[in-house]
Order: C-alpha cells, then sequence, then structure tokens
C-alpha cells in the first residue's frame, strides 16, 4: 500500500521538489512508527519512542506529526477530494446508489494497492479505540464534501437536502461496514467484491 494514498490518475496540481521531499520523510517516518505500533501497542507507544526508532530527534518528528493519531492516519486526508472528484465524474443521469459506490471507490483502491498493509492498518485502527474516533471524525468530513459535491449535479438541484444526506452517510457506513468485514475475515475476499456485497445489502426500490 503507497502511504501516499490513491492514485486515481486525476488532474491532481504537480507538487513541489520541497513537497515530495516532506511527504516522503513523512511515509518513512509513518511506516517506522506503523511497525512499532504492531510489535507494542499504539497506547504502549510514545511519540519519544516514534522519535528514537526513526532515528530522529522528538521535536523534528513533531515538525512532520502533531500525534500519534495523525502518524496512522493522515494516509486518510486525500480521501475526501478524491471520492468527491470520482463523484464528480460520474454520469449527470446516474442513480445515486451506484454514483455513490463507484464514489468511495478511491479509499477501495487506496487499502486494497497491497492488502496485507491495508489489512494491518485497518486492524490497528479497529483494537484503537482513539484512531477510531479519529477516522469517524474524518468521515463526517468526507460526508460533507460528497453531499456538496451532489448538490451541484443537476439531477440532485431539486431534491431534498436531508435525501441527499441520507444516501450519503448510507453509503459511507456501508464502505465502514466493507472494511470492518474484510478485516473479521482477514481478506480472504477482494475488498471491492465486499463493498459491493455491502451496498447491494441497500439498494433502494427507487432513484
Amino acid at each position: 500500500m503507497a502511504l501516499g494514498g490513491y492514485d486515481g490518475r486525476m488532474d491532481v496540481p504537480r507538487m513541489k521538489t520541497r513537497d515530495i521531499g516532506r511527504s516522503a520523510i513523512r511515509e518513512e517516518l509513518a511506516r517506522v512508527a506503523l511497525g512499532l505500533f504492531s510489535r507494542e501497542s499504539f497506547e504502549a507507544v510514545t511519540l519519544d519512542d516514534l522519535a528514537a526508532s526513526a532515528g530522529v530527534s522528538r521535536s523534528t518528528f513533531l515538525r512532520y506529526f502533531g500525534s500519534k493519531e495523525e502518524v496512522v492516519l493522515f494516509t486518510f486526508d486525500p480521501l475526501g477530494d478524491q471520492m468527491a472528484e470520482a463523484l464528480r465524474a460520474r454520469p449527470a443521469d446516474e442513480d445515486h446508489w451506484t454514483t455513490l459506490r463507484r464514489a468511495v471507490e478511491p479509499a477501495v483502491a487506496f487499502l486494497s494497492r497491497e492488502p496485507a498493509e491495508g489489512l494491518a492498518l485497518l486492524h490497528l485502527v479497529q483494537r484503537t479505540p482513539a484512531l477510531c474516533a479519529r477516522l469517524h471524525e474524518k468521515q463526517t468530513g468526507w460526508r460533507q464534501r460528497l453531499v456538496e459535491t451532489l448538490t451541484e449535479s443537476s439531477g440532485s438541484r431539486d431534491m431534498p437536502p436531508l435525501v441527499l444526506h441520507a444516501r450519503v452517510a448510507a453509503a459511507l457506513e456501508c464502505l465502514m461496514a466493507a472494511l470492518e468485514h474484510w478485516v473479521a475475515i482477514e481478506g480472504r475476499q477482494g475488498l471491492g467484491s465486499v463493498v459491493d456485497e455491502a451496498f447491494d445489502a441497500l439498494v433502494p426500490t427507487k432513484r
């Protein structure tokens, strides 16, 4: 799993050389941290432990990550924009449920590119309450982005806001349920098909 996140081959602004360097350092620090969290536990590892394992000072580590939670979850940060862009690219006359399934594909691609690493990341999150809470905070941000993007589409402009919020919330909960199930079955089924099954369970009877 590339820690940089999903590359959906969409239009992404070119990063400055300095930004590329910072991104590479963050990815390497996160790789070291995730290994330590897996060997020990999230709660037991301190920021001093992380800095020492990475061979940097605490102050240097804090320049890249302000908290332990951020070390684990920063790779999820681009998904809000990527899912909104994926939604925006769908046909205007497509039913909302199909559109929303395709909108969460960046998350599926990100976590399943390297399944073993994706499973390890999700397992760490699921067994750590602080990480679960922070991931759900991110999910709230994704929901707002997707609602705003769906509202912009020509097929949604006359729909009640509650309907759009409910559909987006349901789609994201299907994604989260699928992620939990994927971890529970230890990745024996492809994540994409697990997400498909979760969405199929709530196929609406009307648009």
